[in-house]
């Protein structure tokens, strides 16, 4: 599957590269977030020591920052999405054609998963379209 970023977000990408020494596989700007995409293995580098590394970019780009651990396990990857939820289960199934993932999302972190206006759970099935192509996914 190809990724399509725009200019804004592949300089996002080379800016956070340089400044954290992790390798980005995608960008996502999602409102006034830019959700960054790094290996498996490199969260450590893209943070930083007590957040050191995310608080330059931040400062650099004046926005906010998040970063999303990539998983080559699809379910594993929907789990990393939601952090610092505490997921409990992602089951994945096929529905109608499509993939749905079914998030078990423990009870005192269903608001902390959906997020204020529901922008955690947009940028979560955003991710999971453009890198396994979710049609969508169900928190329970």
């Amino acid at each position: 599957m190809t990724l399509r970023l725009t200019e804004e977000e592949m300089r996002y990408m080379s800016l956070f590269e340089r400044m954290t020494d992790a390798v980005v596989r995608d960008c996502i700007e999602h409102d006034d977030t830019v959700v960054f995409v790094v290996d498996s293995g490199e969260m450590g580098k893209a943070i930083g020591k007590g957040g050191a590394n995310i608080d330059r970019v931040r400062r650099s780009i004046d926005r906010e920052v998040e970063v999303v651990e990539f998983s080559d396990d699809e379910a594993e990857f929907v789990a990393n999405a939601f952090q610092p939820a505490a997921i409990e289960e992602v089951e994945v199934v096929d529905e109608n054609g499509g993939k749905v993932a079914y998030v078990d999302v423990d009870d005192t972190d269903k608001g902390l998963a959906i997020g204020k206006e529901g922008e955690n759970i947009a940028k979560a099935k955003e991710l999971a379209r453009r890198h396994y192509e979710f049609d969508d996914i169900v928190l329970s």
